[in-house]
């Protein structure tokens, strides 16, 4: 008898494909959310000035009777940033769009969305931990003396927070400074028996994207985009070295340009005039205006720790 089985007719056995295509796993966008946020009028020129007015010092000599004081000068500190343009781009054939399986477009639109958040979270990153104001846990005198066991502590946390209100910083939300930490770091604090969920302490105030707890003042931040100097520390191999961020208000600022935030455009087969005369290629992109600037350093400190 003949049988036909799937292996005497190989050509009729194709693959399934399950049309509802994986999830992509993607960091949480944070970097920005606790800067002054700014916006450039268009037409209006690409760079943008703070200004920070000093402060006095305390007036503690008793006023001579009839005589007035001499009198303070005023200073003004000025801080410029200037807008950067940032985008990326995907570009597709015809034949792409009538044969496969899967919405090629939709998919698109979605890696692109993905890549940009994820690009400008990045580069607001970059920015802040360029700040100047470091501790090195384990009092560590250097990035690299850092090795295993010099960890993210509550003590390294306590100890930043003291020295963001020794210059007598705000804090950043509702009464708490913020941190942002990678998961690797938070694992190491979340064993404190003060450690509080965002369900514990929330009520009427706002839980950011990414806020996983609170602790001793500081509400914690998560991402995966946390800053790491992969092999940066000491020891050997030589450690990976963290960056915890913890922040108070007004310690920098983000800029955007009015009503152009963040453009996806899409060019459709057929727009391409005399350069594609067949119609046989689309593109679809992002594009965005992006500046950063640490408006003041002492506002925020940066802790540099290995994880256990």
């Amino acid at each position: 008898m003949a049988l036909n089985t799937t292996g005497s007719l190989p050509a009729e056995i194709k693959t399934f494909y399950d049309r509802t295509l994986l999830a992509r796993a993607v960091p949480r966008f944070v970097h920005a959310q606790f800067g002054q946020q700014r916006s450039i009028r268009r037409a209006s020129g690409k760079t943008i000035e703070f200004r920070r007015f000093d402060s006095l010092p305390a007036a503690t000599t008793p006023l001579t009777e009839g005589t007035p004081p001499a009198g303070q000068s005023l200073s003004v500190t000025a801080l410029t940033a200037a807008l950067a343009q940032y985008g990326d781009v995907v570009f597709g054939t015809d034949q792409v769009l009538e044969t496969a399986i899967d919405p090629i477009l939709t998919e698109t639109a979605e890696l692109l969305g993905e890549q940009a958040g994820n690009s400008l979270d990045q580069i607001v990153r970059d920015v802040l931990v360029t700040g100047t104001n470091v501790q090195y846990a384990n009092g560590r005198a250097s990035r690299s003396a850092i090795v295993a066991g010099d960890v993210l502590s509550v003590a390294e946390i306590k100890k930043a927070v003291r020295t963001l209100k020794r210059v007598n910083a705000r804090p950043a939300v509702d009464g708490d400074f913020i941190a942002i930490v990678h998961p690797d770091a938070v694992y190491d604090l979340m064993n404190d028996p003060d450690w509080k969920t965002p369900n514990q302490y929330a009520g009427a105030q706002r839980i950011f994207a990414g806020e996983i707890g609170r602790l001793y003042g500081v509400r914690f931040i998560e991402t995966t985009n946390a800053k790491v100097w992969a092999g940066a520390g000491g020891g050997t191999p030589p450690a990976d070295v963290y960056a915890t961020l913890v922040i108070g208000a007004d310690a920098y600022g983000v800029v955007t340009l009015e009503g152009n935030n963040l453009q996806t455009i899409y060019k459709p087969v057929g727009s391409g005039g005399t350069a594609d005369p067949l119609d046989q290629k689309w593109s679809m992109g992002w594009k965005a205006y992006l500046a950063v600037k640490i408006l003041n350093d002492n506002f925020m400190v940066r802790i540099e720790h290995t994880v256990s």
